[in-house]
């Protein structure tokens, strides 16, 4: 099985409560750059489908992580290098002229040339949340999909039962390959991730995996290619543009009261009763 896991960049937000004034993006703010996590749930979990989880050192399909943006982008790219992909491509460009419609058009280019078998990409962006990518991949490539996924178990590398959550409870479906799935947090789970070459019975460590020594070191003998998104994609209007972003409106103290009577005259001076 052949599965490409897209990656992007993400403004680590840790420290968001410190933004005051109007901001045109979060890249401006001059914020920490990280892997997005949901890419790296998505990788994970390709991983897992690729081996045997009892010689995972031994890959048994191909693995490809690509990113959209800046050279910066590479940073994200080697250290998915040196947790186990096989190789890597960057489609430079720059992250100013991105939105969810170009990067899933970009995407789609990009899948038409290196035809996986799957798309495994995280659910949204930690820093917007925007849950675009997905499933404007799978309708540009007429491909099925599965959304908010918790469960992969894979069958003979032609389909794959998934488990999504769902407002409802969970809801479970068998994918015919080729596909795109978009996962959470769930599926980097013990026995989350099920391909069709590891026993039943094994079980995986709680999320995801981290380089190792080796990994580190063969990291750079590994391929990692560059395309020009102008190479993929001669249409590159945007579809969405960010005018402006703000902090939200700081959240009044609360009162505390002691007696039923002290919260009524509290209610009554703020007119809701």
């Amino acid at each position: 099985m052949k599965i490409l896991v897209p990656f992007k960049q993400v403004a680590h937000l840790e420290r968001a409560e410190q933004i005051s004034q109007p901001f045109s993006s979060l890249r401006a703010l001059g914020l920490e750059m990280r892997p997005n996590p949901y890419d790296e749930y998505a990788l994970e979990a390709a991983l897992r489908l690729t081996e045997n989880g009892t010689d995972s050192e031994r890959r048994l399909g191909e693995v490809v992580v690509a990113s959209l943006g800046s050279q910066e982008v590479n940073k994200i790219l080697k250290a998915a290098l040196a947790i186990g992909a096989d190789r890597a491509i960057w489609v430079s460009t720059p992250d100013e002229s991105l939105d969810g419609d170009l990067v899933a058009r970009t995407l789609q280019s990009l899948v038409e040339l290196e035809k996986p078998d799957l798309v495994l990409l995280g659910q949204q962006a930690a820093d917007t949340d925007s849950c675009q990518v997905a499933s404007l991949l799978a309708s540009y490539l007429k491909w099925p999909q599965a959304t908010s996924t918790t469960f992969i178990e894979s069958e003979k590398d032609t389909r794959l039962l998934i488990h999504r959550e769902g407002d409802f409870g969970v809801l479970r479906m068998r994918l015919i390959l080729p596909a795109v799935v978009s996962v959470n947090m769930g599926v980097v789970g013990p026995q989350s991730v099920r391909s069709a070459h590891t026993p039943i019975a094994h079980v995986y460590p709680q999320g995801v995996r981290i380089a190792s020594l080796r990994g580190l070191m063969s990291a750079n003998k590994k391929p990692l290619v560059e395309r020009s998104q102008m190479d993929l994609l001669t249409d590159t209007k945007l579809k969405i543009v960010y005018s402006s972003c703000e902090p939200l409106a700081p959240r009044k103290a609360g009162i505390r009261v002691s007696t039923v009577q002290e919260l009524v005259h509290h209610l009554k001076e703020a007119k809701v009763i």
